[in-house]
């Protein structure tokens, strides 16, 4: 299908070109295009994989055609050979806008059989940058990718793509998007470095006559203390940061043992195509621990980066039936 999808995305990026009058009509089009393909297909063309298949012809639009008198069904056979990897991969892929960059990450599943799970974390970790800093290229290219986790049944079902697949989209909740960007989040915290050590997730305290939650727990080695991870659905607000001082004044008197720093807070929005990340430092007893706390921890930016992709590839995609 992967053929057919780059076969797709140039007709509509043809016709966009056929002139102003033409381009002005190109929403419509897409709309129209996702009704007509819907209604014969059933799945997989919604306005937005027909978005996605657009940017997919004109990120791989250098591919040449081989012309032959058996027409455009031995063009399909053509681009399969030239798009071995599955649909879902060239759809993270997208997410690099780096030519070359993704050119790298393309060979590389293909040359190492990465799932893709697999070209996800290494795409988050930068292993192309990472590749291109270091001073052993061949070494790092020897490297074998992160090994995916066992996933139980149970965790698999909440997979938005076999939701898609299995047709339970619209029992797709809430609380699941977010118990699958938690894991996601957890996984890339983990592979930031040797500095994060798991402790828990869903870490209950009681305050008062209260329970709370905090989603996500951590331990940094360098600076040893720990990091509670707070997620929310929505823009941040103050009420978040003032739920995580709450927080972290019960972590530093019931969960910090003797000899360690003062906990800090991470607070991680998810909005509808938006993400921001806030630390929480206002625990610690001065500003050059503050600043120490600053260069040791992850970027906001980047965090912030991660969860709108994180969010991207839940989304449902097109299911490749090759």
């Amino acid at each position: 299908m992967t053929a057919t999808y780059w076969e797709i995305g140039r007709k509509i990026v043809e016709f966009e070109q056929g002139g102003e009058a033409r381009a002005a009509y190109a929403i419509q089009l897409i709309e129209r295009l996702s009704a007509d393909l819907s209604l014969r297909y059933k799945r997989g063309f919604s306005t937005a994989n027909l978005r996605q298949m657009r940017m997919f012809y004109l990120y791989f639009q250098d591919i040449e055609i081989q012309q032959t008198v058996s027409g455009e069904s031995s063009n399909l056979i053509y681009l399969a050979r030239v798009f071995p990897l599955p649909w879902s991969a060239y759809v993270r892929l997208l997410s690099v806008k780096n030519p070359d960059a993704r050119t790298f990450y393309e060979k590389e599943t293909l040359r190492n059989g990465w799932s893709v799970r697999q070209l996800d974390r290494q795409i988050a970790t930068q292993f192309y940058e990472r590749t291109l800093l270091s001073h052993d290229k061949s070494a790092m290219l020897q490297q074998p990718a992160p090994a995916e986790p066992n996933v139980l049944p149970e965790q698999a079902i909440r997979d938005p793509f076999i939701l898609e697949f299995l047709n339970l989209k619209d029992a797709y909740s809430e609380s699941d998007l977010e118990d699958a960007l938690l894991s996601h989040l957890m996984d890339f915290m983990l592979e930031l470095g040797d500095d994060f050590a798991f402790v828990g997730r869903q870490r209950r305290l009681r305050i008062d006559d209260s329970w709370f939650r905090v989603d996500l727990l951590f331990f940094h080695r360098r600076l040893r203390c720990l990091l509670l991870v707070d997620l929310k659905v929505g823009k941040f607000g103050y009420a978040d940061a003032g739920q995580m001082n709450m927080y972290l004044n019960y972590a530093k008197e019931h969960w910090t043992m003797p000899g360690e720093n003062p906990p800090v807070g991470l607070i991680l929005c998810a909005g509808k195509g938006a993400g921001e990340a806030h630390y929480t430092l206002t625990g610690l007893p001065n500003t050059i621990m503050a600043s120490e706390y600053k260069v040791q921890l992850p970027d906001e930016q980047l965090l912030a980066d991660e969860l709108i992709r994180s969010q991207a590839m839940l989304e449902p995609q097109p299911t490749d039936v090759d």
